[in-house]
């Protein structure tokens, strides 16, 4: 069976994590760092550069409603590099509607996951979204 963090090299995946919400920041790292995963969390969007630049990311948790930047915007600052944009982006978001799910994966993200989630689904998609950027 494999394990969540199984890549070619024993270092665990890295993962972005933006939530402005201290406690949905702090249980989705804690779970994801019990799992096995490297996990970098920021509060806002205005150090996406420097944090991509200096954690290397292999997958990104974004959510859309943040103070200072917007995760549509961030979500447009990833897609203006091809380095970024191929980076796998799951959105987490509170927001439910339709309209706010499309225009998340117009703007490049691979899935879109409406709060609250299970901790299992989201080990789950990452997983998925992972085997998906490997092949």
């Amino acid at each position: 069976m494999t394990t969540l963090n199984d890549s070619d090299s024993d270092s665990p995946i890295r993962i972005l994590l933006i939530e402005d919400n201290e406690s949905n920041r702090r249980l989705m790292s804690d779970y994801l760092i019990y799992c096995g995963f490297d996990v970098f969390g920021l509060e806002e969007g205005t150090q996406l550069a420097a944090t991509i630049e200096q954690f290397c990311p292999q997958i990104i948790l974004l959510d859309l409603k943040l103070p200072t930047i917007d995760g549509y915007a961030l979500l447009e600052q990833l897609q203006q590099r091809d380095d970024w944009k191929q980076i796998p982006t799951i959105v987490v978001s509170a927001y439910a509607f339709q309209r706010d799910q499309q225009r998340a994966l117009d703007l490049g993200a691979c899935r879109y996951l409406v709060k609250p989630i299970r901790l299992s689904q989201l080990t789950e998609v990452i997983r998925e979204e992972l085997a998906k950027s490997s092949q």
